[in-house]
């Protein structure tokens, strides 16, 4: 393989960092389930608009190829080769009394995360037989689940028309991924080894084999952040007594996208704020002090509709699970203060 014939449109972080002196380094080198330099940089080559550029196709590959992610991780994170992660999934140490009570402003909450059985690669470098048994696994030990997280699996490959419809009406259904997933190797064998769980209450949603192998999520509308947090933490619980997850001392939990490492954890609220909205700057004034990112209300790359718009935690690496959370909770709780103040 050459050396990659990186232009002034190549801005992702993978360009900045994968030098010929990175690529002498790593040519040769595959990981035990023989990923590549190449097929990590290869979404990035293909789509030289990419803001990260590479993806992990196993564990391994955050080692092996360190001297290319060690730097996309410090500049992303703000996290260096020597930290260690820490976690922290106790419920009773976040502090979010529900900030939004009456609901005049948050529409619905959302927290999820990524997941990665250990021992097998990511999806990246997966084979189709390691996905269905990853679908297996995952579905079987879902399908078990008992009280408020009870509920059915559906098969993408095989499901019918009803309950693709269904899911559609309920924005549950996720698509085949994009072409920066598609040319990291993500959507290969598609729709075959894919699937949604969703509980009864439809408060409680599992995607298998999207990006990562697992997608949970905890939502419902309102402002009870807390509940949300709480339900997500009870299913973790449950799912990890049947499975374990990749994780390392150093990154946290494995995901094939550098920017989730760590927590891989994304809690928001979709929330109205109409007034705050028509003075920007005060606004990102308010995020930017809790580590907060402003996306539409159909999330990154879409416009806010009636002053709505998604707020979600920005930091994930080197912080707790809990950290996260409470980020997004003051902010939330800021952001809805300053909206009341200019009534």
């Amino acid at each position: 393989m050459q050396y990659p014939n990186f232009t002034k449109d190549n801005k992702s972080l993978m360009a900045k960092y994968f030098t010929k002196e990175v690529f002498e380094k790593l040519k040769d080198k595959k990981t035990a389930n023989g990923f590549s330099i190449f097929d990590a940089i290869n979404s990035g080559v293909k789509n030289p608009d990419s803001g990260i550029g590479a993806y992990a196709g196993d564990k391994e590959s955050y080692t092996l190829f360190a001297p290319l992610f060690d730097p996309i991780i410090e500049e992303y994170h703000g996290f260096k080769k020597t930290d260690k992660h820490q976690s922290n999934l106790n419920p009773d140490d976040l502090k979010a009394p529900n900030p939004d009570p009456e609901n005049k402003y948050i529409l619905s909450t959302r927290i999820r995360v990524g997941r990665n059985l250990d021992e097998m690669p990511l999806g990246p470098a997966i084979a189709d037989e390691q996905r269905d048994e990853v679908e297996k696994i995952v579905s079987t030990t879902l399908n078990s689940l008992e009280g408020d997280l009870a509920g059915t699996y559906y098969p993408l490959a095989t499901m019918s028309e009803d309950d693709k419809k269904s899911l559609i009406a309920d924005h549950f259904l996720f698509k085949a991924g994009d072409r920066f997933l598609e040319t990291a190797g993500l959507n290969r064998n598609w729709p075959y080894g894919r699937g949604i769980y969703h509980n009864n209450e439809k408060t409680f949603l599992v995607w298998i084999n999207e990006e990562d192998q697992l997608r949970i999520i905890s939502m419902q509308k309102g402002g009870d952040i807390q509940e949300v947090f709480q339900r997500l933490m009870r299913a973790i619980s449950e799912l990890e007594k049947k499975m374990k997850f990749s994780f390392s001392q150093h990154l946290g939990y494995i995901t094939s996208c550098p920017t989730n490492l760590g927590t891989a954890m994304r809690a928001s609220v979709h929330i109205a704020l109409p007034k705050l909205a028509q003075d920007m700057e005060a606004f990102k004034t308010i995020t930017d002090k809790h580590h907060l990112q402003i996306r539409g209300v159909h999330g990154e790359h879409s416009e806010s509709e009636g002053g709505v718009y998604d707020i979600s935690n920005k930091r994930r690496l080197g912080v707790t699970e809990v950290e996260c959370v409470q980020d997004m909770y003051d902010g939330v709780s800021a952001l809805i203060e300053a909206e009341k103040n200019l009534k």
